[in-house]
């Protein structure tokens, strides 16, 4: 499955997900801060979301939606 990106400013988030405990999954986002300098901002952060869903395809759409509350709450 191709990854799915979206960017604010400086910031790109990939969104996926991985399979979880009894045959569910657990969507994922993982931040990156690209900014040109090294250091511990520019590692990337990854975002769990809370709940297990039944399908990956379920995971992922509550991936998106944590991707883009991060985003809208970062401030540039």
């Amino acid at each position: 499955m191709e990854d799915t990106i979206y960017t604010k400013g400086i910031y790109t988030a990939t969104i996926g997900a991985h399979a979880a405990d009894g045959g569910q999954f657990r969507g994922v986002v993982t931040l990156v801060r690209d900014d040109g300098e090294d250091g511990e901002d520019s590692e990337p952060k990854q975002y769990d979301v809370a709940a297990t869903s039944l399908s990956e395809e379920e995971a992922l759409e509550e991936a998106r939606a944590l991707a883009h509350r991060i985003l809208g709450e970062l401030e540039l």
